[in-house]
């Protein structure tokens, strides 16, 4: 029997964990092969694939990133080229499905969030056995209680808000820091309550301007003259929309937020003339070695996933 395995979306700490988690269970456990499709969908797309041996997951564990490539902008049932300098799509999920059955490949197992999982429910609806793991540092998807990735991410996140606590203090300022999390607060509220924040504004529950105010010069007139404010980029304020960085058309969620963290800046800075500074860890959230939880997690995805094939 043959396996084959992808990785979508975003990077996200302990996808290679997965990945490993896979090759060893199939390999050791089922004596089944295990093909490796590079780059997501794009390498289903263009039959891009490579077999995954043990000595190719040895030692993948404890890095970012994944071995196989990822991309967030490949959808095989509405694939653009450029053609002319003008954007054409075509439904080339027969190719993909053809693509499947000429390497030889018994199931597939796609690692992702709820874009890539979408895709792979698509190609079952086309008779493509399918298993789904999910992968997200947001801790968004339906139905999981936890997502590997979500863990280093708040690790990291809380690292940065013990950093940012000791400029804030001397400098008597009050400090933004933007998280990552889409329309989703987890990371906002773990993060900002293991790092001792001040206020914690997630997309849940839109924020009051008057409110977040009150709360900065309440400390202040009880002798604390910093504040340390975490915002999760979908946060929006009462009567409000999220703040859109900029859109990318061929993704699976168009819309990239990013920039509440200035907004609340400016504002905190205009109300109450303290010195306001803004830091977003972006990217950072999802790179560097996953924890030790993300770790055993991700494993046991993967080889849950064989058992599952088998």
């Amino acid at each position: 029997m043959k396996i084959g395995m992808l990785t979508g979306g975003g990077d996200c700490p302990g996808l290679n964990a997965v990945i490993r988690g896979v090759v060893k269970t199939a390999v050791q456990q089922y004596k089944m092969d295990v093909l490796g499709i590079i780059d997501g969908y794009y390498g289903l797309v263009n039959n891009k694939v490579r077999g995954l041996s043990l000595e190719d997951v040895s030692g993948i564990m404890p890095r970012g990133g994944t071995i196989l490539g990822t991309t967030n902008i490949c959808d095989p049932f509405h694939y653009f080229a450029v053609v002319n300098g003008k954007k054409v799509y075509n439904d080339v999920s027969d190719k993909v499905v053809e693509n499947i059955k000429n390497n030889g490949i018994d199931a597939m197992i796609a690692i992702g969030g709820d874009g890539t999982l979408a895709i792979a429910y698509e190609f079952f609806k086309k008779g493509v056995p399918v298993v789904g793991i999910p992968k997200t540092i947001d801790n968004d998807l339906f139905a999981t209680d936890v997502t590997f990735g979500f863990d280093t991410a708040i690790l990291t996140a809380t690292d940065a808000i013990d950093k940012i606590h000791t400029t804030a203090e001397s400098h008597h300022r009050a400090m933004i820091i933007e998280v990552m999390g889409r329309n989703a607060g987890w990371i906002a509220l773990h993060s900002g309550i293991a790092g001792g924040a001040h206020i914690i504004l997630i997309p849940e529950i839109p924020f009051d301007y008057d409110a977040v105010i009150k709360k900065i010069n309440e400390r202040k007139e009880n002798g604390k003259h910093f504040s340390i404010i975490v915002v999760a980029e979908g946060a929006k304020p009462k009567g409000g929309d999220v703040v859109v960085k900029r859109i990318v058309e061929d993704g699976a969620e168009p819309r990239r937020l990013g920039g509440i963290g200035n907004r609340v800046g400016d504002e905190i800075e205009r109300m109450t003339g303290i010195e306001t500074r803004v830091t977003t860890l972006g990217h950072i959230q999802r790179g560097g070695s996953p924890s030790p939880f993300d770790r055993i997690l991700a494993t046991r995805f993967g080889a849950e996933a064989v058992n599952l094939i088998a």
